[in-house]
This record gives C-alpha cells, structure tokens and sequence, in this order.
C-alpha cells in the first residue's frame, strides 16, 4: 500500500497526487513511469512520475480522469492508498549537454512527463527553454515548477486565454528562427507530437517523444502499446516511451488509439 499524503486540483478532472513510495523515488530518472492500482481487482494504470524526493521518500503523479479506474484514483484523498505502485518502469531520457538551446515543449497533461526532463536538461547544463500549450489557460499545468528550470516559458493557449493565442508549434518556431536548437523535446496529444515532429524534420533539429498516452498494460504483455518506429514494430512500455520522432508513424499511432475511445 502506497498511502497518498498531498493532493492538488489542476482541474476538475486533472489532479496532482503526492504518493509516499522510498524505493521509487530513490531509484527513478526522468522518463520514468509507474504503474498503479486502486482496490484488489483494479486496472492496471501507466503514469509518468512527475517528480520525486528521495529524502522524503515520495512520488508526484499526475492523474487525469478518463475512465473508471482514473477516476477511483483521482477520488481518493490525503491519507488513502494507492493497492499497489511498481516502478521505476521503461527506459531513461537520455540526457546530454548540447552545445544549443534545448526547447521543451508540453501540450495539456503532456506537461507532467515532462517536467522531469525539463529539470534534467537544465541541470546538464542546457539552455532550457520550455513551450507549454493547452485549450485555454485553466488547462495549463505546473507552471511554476516549469519556470523553476527554465532560462524561458513561453505561453500558448487556443483561445488566447493566457500568453499568446496560437498552437505550439508557433512557440517552438519562434524560438527556432531566433537561436541555434539543439533538440526539441515534446510530450502532449500524439496529433501535437506529430505537427512538432514535421516542424522540427523541416529545421533538420533532432527532436525526441514521449508515446506514454498509448500505454495500458505497461509490461509490452498486451501489446496494445505497439507502434511504428522507423518502420519496425515497437512497444512503448518496453522500448520506450521516449523515441525519435522524425521516425514515428503518428497516423498509424492514432488510428489504433481511436479503438480505445
């Protein structure tokens, strides 16, 4: 049992849970994901570890209410348990000191797996500039944690409701065109993922994903996580979930998570 000893609201569906696990947050590095449990019988859920203290012996999780199984989770309070939470799970960002600036971006919850890397890649030493985006601004998460580790934020929302209104991909060519990029980082919506990823292949910038949103069983047992990479069959859980994203075939990606809708 995993006992729950912070919880915070991003939004009526969107919750940040502070879970008290010591051998994950010793262990864990960015990239990194989880599986948890609630209740015996309980689905299997994949969530990126957002954060961790090893002194204290905690994970930060953020969960978004989508199903049955996420909404237990996201309904449970201070002093709950989580039935089980194993990790650390997949493979490590691969972390490098680039002679450039390195533009983070996050679409939406997206902004959760991301934040650990944010955090890494400053502490490599990069320039770190860090391009969040979401329908509005009510939807923008860990802002402050995210500047914390920023040299910048830029701000872009659908609606214009906070920063600038426009799609992310505005802000990552604003940047491109202003400074020499070394890599791009995006995590968020697979549609967000792709239009980064023809963006970045135009500049010839090496750019890398996160496919965390397809995951379900979280082992590579279920094989729903399997995608195309660089035309070979890969499975996020096990492969990844960090891959190159000029070499993902997001059409194919998004037509097998249309089954799960």
């Amino acid at each position: 049992m995993n006992r729950i000893i912070e919880k915070e609201y991003f939004s009526e569906n969107v919750v940040k849970l502070v879970v008290e696990a010591p051998e994950v947050a010793r262990a864990r590095k960015a990239g990194h994901f989880v599986i948890v449990r609630c209740g015996e019988g309980g689905e299997r859920i994949p969530l990126t570890i957002a954060d961790a203290d090893a002194s204290k012996g905690t994970v930060t999780l953020v969960v978004q209410a989508v199903g049955v199984s996420t909404r237990k989770i996201c309904a449970l309070g201070v002093g709950d348990t989580l039935t089980d939470l194993v990790g650390p799970l997949g493979r490590a960002t691969d972390i490098c000191l680039h002679n450039g600036t390195v533009v983070c971006c996050g679409g939406g919850v997206g902004v959760a797996p991301l934040l650990p890397i944010i955090k890494a890649m400053k502490e490599a030493g990069n320039r770190v500039i860090s391009v969040l985006a979401a329908r509005n601004k009510d939807l923008i998460i860990l802002e402050d944690q995210v500047r914390e580790y920023s040299d910048e934020v830029i701000i872009m929302t659908d609606d214009g409701s906070a920063g600038r209104q426009g799609l992310v991909t505005a802000g990552v060519e604003e940047v491109i065109q202003r400074e020499n990029v070394a890599e791009v980082v995006a995590i968020g919506p697979a549609i967000m993922m792709k239009f980064v990823a023809l963006l970045t292949k135009k500049y010839n910038i090496p750019t890398m994903v996160s496919l965390n949103t397809i995951m379900v069983d979280g082992t590579g047992m279920c094989g729903a996580c399997r995608v195309k990479v660089g035309g070979k069959t890969r499975f996020v859980c096990v492969d990844g979930p960090e891959f190159d994203a000029h070499q993902v075939d997001f059409d194919e990606m998004m037509m097998r998570m249309k089954a799960y809708n």
